[in-house]
């Protein structure tokens, strides 16, 4: 990317995040993740980011994660051609992973992570993925779970000699502790890669929470960077 495309997306980036801070309605979440391909099949995640999913009130979310996979599908390396995210090439990814969550007041939440993610090509260039996830946590000696699956739509459109990929995704949540679907996520955003190794993710997010009453609505505006390193050793 040539350098007037780098300074208008560091300035687009700052403008979101400056009217985020400044909005009484509208909440902020960064977000760093960063992902080391160690071989072929295996990728380790480690995640740090300021965290509100499900309902919960915003707090602040760190840990690793290990996701297995096979070889890439040949339809699917066409349709991501230009994604950095080496995962959305492969059919079927496994994850595992812990969290520790945090926020001012409260017990930390100690969170087990297992999630399956399908990833399949559809028409014009349409990528989707169905990611099903179970967080099993544990606070302060009490145990709750939750269900969630994040349907995701995205497709990358090229300008000029840059490739960018906007996307819409929904995400409902059942929750142990309610007995009930009670929040559903929908985000609408973009992901923007820079160079050969980091990607921004730049969405809005509207909330439906209806685990207590009255129900309440969230919007929110994060802004995630990717980071994507490998181990394996390339030829010269």
């Amino acid at each position: 990317m040539n350098k007037s495309t780098t300074f208008a997306l560091w300035a687009l980036l700052a403008s979101v995040a400056c009217t985020a801070g400044h909005a009484q309605d509208l909440q902020f979440l960064p977000e760093i993740d960063t992902n080391l391909k160690l071989n072929n099949t295996t990728r380790i995640l480690l995640q740090a980011k300021d965290d509100t999913e499900g309902g919960d009130p915003q707090q602040f979310t760190f840990g690793p994660s290990i996701q297995l996979y096979l070889k890439p599908l040949l339809k699917l390396k066409n349709v991501t051609l230009f994604d950095l995210d080496d995962v959305k090439k492969r059919m079927v990814v496994l994850e595992s992973g812990y969290r520790i969550i945090t926020s001012p007041g409260a017990v930390a939440t100690n969170r087990a992570i297992e999630a399956v993610t399908v990833h399949a090509p559809t028409i014009a260039g349409i990528l989707l993925s169905d990611r099903n996830r179970a967080d099993l946590d544990w606070q302060a000696g009490n145990f709750s779970w939750r269900y969630r699956n994040k349907l995701t739509a995205e497709r990358t459109i090229s300008v000029a000699s840059y490739h960018f990929i906007p996307y819409v995704a929904a995400e409902p949540f059942y929750e142990s502790k309610y007995g009930k679907w009670s929040t559903t996520d929908l985000y609408a955003g973009c992901q923007f890669p820079v160079g050969k190794v980091a990607q921004f993710d730049l969405y809005y997010e509207h909330e439906n929470n209806t685990g207590k009453s009255p129900n309440r609505q969230n919007n929110f505006v994060g802004i995630s960077l990717n980071l994507f390193f490998s181990s394996e050793h390339r030829a010269p």
